[in-house]
């Protein structure tokens, strides 16, 4: 790269965006701190001025990268969910076929943000807060499926809030198992008991009725 190409790069939005997505690939592949700001640079075929015009630091860097992950990542959950099941239930269970795909696919590496989040000692830290942020939007999406899918066998929102924390848990389980085991499988296992949760919580909810008509005074008329 010459000079003049140098100089021009350090201002083109085109720059930034090649050193988030250096940044985004390498940070995934080998982690935080492994990767320096060096690589990102020379992968992104980008000046090292260009860093400094549009990033304050590595971790603004990688945290703006996360932010970009995260809108695609959830973009592609979310249209592979609903894709996949006409009822709620059938798109929360379909959620863990979703991620079997990604398991299978090249390049899996976990989840990015729980990676980073392992990297970040303080909770304060802009990339935990990215981290953070991204489980809670997941938390929300499912929160919805978990509300509709109370709502159809007339539960209350109790469970709902329980049920989607417990599917926040498998689907984190189910990335992390896979990860380390090898085993794309392992959304095979989550899914079988996340239907075990939808089928208690049916039972639960079908035996409500009875024992509420149970509950009533002997003399009290159904």
């Amino acid at each position: 790269m010459n000079k003049s190409t140098s100089s021009s790069d350090t201002a083109q939005p085109d720059a930034r965006e090649r050193l988030l997505a250096a940044a985004e690939a390498l940070v995934y592949a080998g982690g935080i701190h492994a990767t320096g700001v060096d690589a990102i640079v020379r992968t992104a075929g980008a000046a090292r001025k260009s860093f400094y015009t549009w990033f304050e630091s590595k971790d603004a860097l990688v945290a703006e990268a996360l932010r970009r992950r995260d809108e695609r990542w959830m973009r592609w959950f979310i249209d592979g969910t609903l894709g996949r099941g006409r009822t709620p239930r059938a798109r929360l269970v379909a959620m863990f076929d979703v991620l079997r795909e990604w398991f299978v696919s090249d390049g899996f590496h976990g989840c990015a943000f729980l990676n980073a989040a392992g990297e970040t000692a303080s909770p304060d830290d802009p990339v935990r807060i990215v981290a953070r942020e991204h489980k809670e939007r997941l938390l929300a999406f499912v929160r919805e499926q978990c509300d509709e899918f109370a709502a159809s066998i007339d539960a209350d929102r109790r469970l709902a809030a329980r049920l989607a924390r417990q599917w926040l848990i498998l689907i984190d389980g189910a990335i992390g198992v896979a990860l380390v085991s090898g085993d794309a499988d392992a959304a095979l296992d989550a899914r079988a008991a996340a239907q075990q949760l939808l089928e208690a919580a049916s039972s639960r909810s079908a035996m409500r009725p009875s024992v509420r008509r149970a509950a009533r005074h002997p003399g009290e008329k159904a």
